[in-house]
């Protein structure tokens, strides 16, 4: 059975319908008969050849929720008929050390859903089973998709760092990434700072979840919370005063990095040695955390703030993310079967 996709058949290239034959199922491989899959920056990246490791034609999609359509011979854990969601990568190597202590996103053998192979703009996709997750059923399966690659990626840092109900936390640019982790924080019992350029999104994240507003371009605002935040989130990919913001973290306070900021980091050191304050980044969540996660979502009613096209109408719905004016994740829905 051939899959029905859209494609970029070249660096920058419009996408395009695309069929495609997946071959014979893997023994430990899982289909999906795809319902809805986000937009994420990363497609647009990867659509572009940003990184230099995109691979024509090349279908996009990496937020992916659907419904189990097959399994292969050795399939663990999810059964034809699960409901289910996929991210960024889709299999990891399951032998390494950072594999057998549940690291599995740290894999160096990690198979990334859009790197070399297909992706969730289509009518199908194939994935190991360790990398897809139950989706259940408080959970619209209209939105959830963003939640495997912006959500795990703002959520993973709370996990991996021991984040206190009791932390004062800020979050770097009320986007994407952003309008998820203010919610989470704001569930996980946290004092949440939102500093973000934009006045409207200052209002829309107060609706969200956060306590305080800041400009995130203002050196004297900042200033005014010098000493007072125990943990930084940027989500923002452009640069920014960071020594700002390391004079804005308490004595042991980390910034704490997701959003792809492409330009060194201007830091001195002195400040972070005086403080005892620490700089860190890290990539999406394991299976566990991506798992824990979900739940979290079902038992406090957190989902993406998402707008939708037709997968047909991925073009236009690239276009709708690069003009900026998207609030706050794209998602498509299936309707080439």
């Amino acid at each position: 059975m051939k899959i029905r996709a859209m494609a970029a058949r070249e660096a920058r290239g419009p996408l395009a319908p695309f069929e495609f034959e997946p071959g014979p199922l893997g023994k430990e491989q899982v289909e999906i008969r795809v319902a809805s899959c986000g937009i994420c920056h990363s497609d647009l990246s990867m659509r572009n050849n940003e990184w230099g490791m995109s691979a024509y034609p090349l279908v996009p999609g990496h937020e992916i929720v659907g419904t189990v359509t097959a399994t292969g011979a050795e399939v663990r854990g999810v059964r034809v008929g699960d409901r289910v969601g996929l991210g960024w990568y889709s299999h990891s190597c399951l032998t390494c050390r950072q594999c057998l202590s549940g690291h599995h996103n740290l894999c160096g053998s990690n198979e990334q859903t859009i790197v070399g192979r297909h992706g969730g703009f289509a009518s199908r996709v194939r994935a190991n089973w360790e990398w897809v997750t139950h989706l259940p059923d408080a959970l619209d399966a209209g939105k959830a998709g963003p939640l495997f690659c912006g959500g795990i990626t703002v959520f993973n840092p709370l996990v991996q760092f021991g984040v206190r109900p009791t932390d004062r936390v800020g979050v770097v640019g009320i986007g994407g990434l952003g309008h998820l982790a203010v919610q989470f924080l704001n569930k996980w019992g946290c004092e949440v700072y939102a500093f973000t350029s934009a006045g409207a999104k200052a209002k829309e994240a107060l609706a969200l979840g956060a306590h305080h507003t800041v400009d995130s371009r203002s050196d004297g605002a900042i200033a005014g919370l010098k000493g007072a935040l125990n943990f930084i989130l940027v989500t923002a990919n452009v640069p920014l005063n960071w020594g700002a913001y390391i004079d804005a973290l308490a004595p042991a306070g980390r910034l704490h990095f997701v959003g792809a900021v492409l330009e060194p980091l201007a830091i001195g050191a002195f400040p972070l040695i005086s403080g005892q304050k620490q700089l860190s980044g890290s990539p999406l969540g394991s299976p566990a955390t991506t798992a824990m996660m979900i739940d979290f979502c079902a038992r406090h009613g957190i989902a993406p703030v998402t707008e939708s096209f037709p997968m047909s109408k991925a073009n236009e719905a690239f276009a709708h993310l690069e003009s900026g004016r998207a609030r706050y994740r794209v998602v498509l829905q299936n309707d080439l079967d």
